[in-house]
């Protein structure tokens, strides 16, 4: 009677216990961290960068996940200011536990936060553009957004056709101001440029004519405006104000609807260099990216009934590159670190991502097109 008692008592507890297990498997997740200027002055780079990576979370867990886990997304709203950026990285490592990060939105506020990547080890893949972000290359820091290299370089290339000779700079005071000042006065000799007047503004400043007709005075041709809004739209409303007629190129930093909006009619007639996203419906069918444009576009119309932007793309491509990689590893990050590192011809929204241990934004030249503003909208350059 006793054995039997003994017996069956074993038989329940076994089975509670395989009961527990497969719960608590099936609810064990994959965390992933986000740091995204959600909102703030550059909640027009975070807020859609959230949305998107929310939106390929969702889609990837309805596919059953990866490896059969699911992922969860913890996600920080960095205001587009380093120390709250700071303060989210320390909670997404140390209390969260993610195994890895996908931000933050700007170039200062990823600045900031590498270091605390790099001593707890957790692979981060920036949305921000500076170049200082994976030059030198650090093992655990990667970024999807075009460099300020090639986008300087689409610009000059742009310029030389038109037979421009002098140019104007005005570059915003901040870490992306400052990497893309240091691209346009390295590469400016090699297209045959000369910088006749470089100035600065404040990310916060409201009127620019001191600098701009300090530029004038010294004649160039045209005049390169390096910065994110709203100083760039300042500065094309200013530009109409005093009247000058010369061309005037933006970086990749206002490539949104939010610029021409804040621009209004002085938007008209800029020229700058944009990841394909823009003017997805007009480029040729062969055209590689076309395909993955067309479905991040209709996923993101039909989820959230707005425009997507450039910046969305960025964690788009994020997290379908994270995912990638974290297939086979069981959430190991090195063994994820090293599968990131060593991806290839992985076509996104932003361009096609060739990784490797000497380069860990992965992009080329063709991930950038040229196009000019008419009319308010936007105009492929061919």
């Amino acid at each position: 009677m006793l054995h039997r008692i003994l017996k069956s008592t074993f038989i329940i507890i076994s089975l509670m216990t395989l009961v527990f297990s497969s719960h608590v498997w099936a609810e064990e997740t994959y965390k992933i961290g986000g740091l995204f200027s959600v909102t703030g002055r550059a909640s027009f780079l975070g807020d859609p960068e959230k949305k998107s990576m929310e939106m390929v979370v969702d889609m990837i867990n309805k596919n059953g996940g990866i490896d059969g886990r699911m992922l969860e997304a913890v996600i920080y709203d960095t205001e587009g200011d380093p120390t709250k950026a700071v303060m989210g990285v320390s909670k997404l490592i140390n209390k969260d536990q993610v195994i890895a990060i996908i931000g933050p939105s700007t170039t200062p506020t990823t600045l900031a936060v590498l270091p605390f990547a790099e001593k707890s080890k957790t692979p981060i893949i920036s949305c921000a553009a500076g170049n200082k972000i994976t030059t030198p290359v650090n093992p655990w820091v990667f970024k999807t957004a075009q460099s300020d290299i090639l986008a300087v370089s689409a610009i000059y290339e742009h310029m030389k056709k038109q037979n421009i000779k002098n140019i104007g700079i005005l570059t915003v005071s901040d870490a992306f101001g400052e990497s893309g000042r240091q691209q346009l006065e390295e590469q400016a000799a090699s297209f045959g440029l000369t910088i006749v007047q470089a100035d600065k503004f404040g990310g916060k400043d409201t009127d620019m004519t001191a600098q701009l007709t300090k530029i004038r005075k010294a004649e160039p041709d045209a005049i390169v405006c390096w910065g994110t809004n709203p100083g760039p739209a300042v500065i094309a409303k200013n530009i109409k104000q005093l009247d000058i007629k010369i061309p005037l190129y933006q970086s990749h930093g206002v490539a949104s609807p939010k610029f021409i909006e804040l621009a209004e009619e002085a938007a008209d007639g800029i020229y700058l260099p944009t990841g394909k996203i823009l003017v997805a419906d007009l480029l040729p069918e062969d055209d590689i990216q076309k395909p993955v444009l067309a479905e991040y576009i209709k996923q993101y119309n039909e989820k959230y009934k707005v425009p997507v932007s450039g910046f969305g793309g960025y964690a788009y491509d994020a997290v379908n590159i994270l995912a990638k990689a974290l297939k086979g590893t069981g959430g190991d990050k090195e063994k994820l670190r090293q599968n990131i590192e060593n991806m290839t011809n992985h076509t996104g929204v932003s361009g096609t991502f060739n990784f490797s241990p000497s380069e860990h934004n992965g992009l080329a030249p063709d991930a950038f097109v040229m196009v000019q503003i008419k009319n308010g909208t936007w105009e492929l350059i061919k």
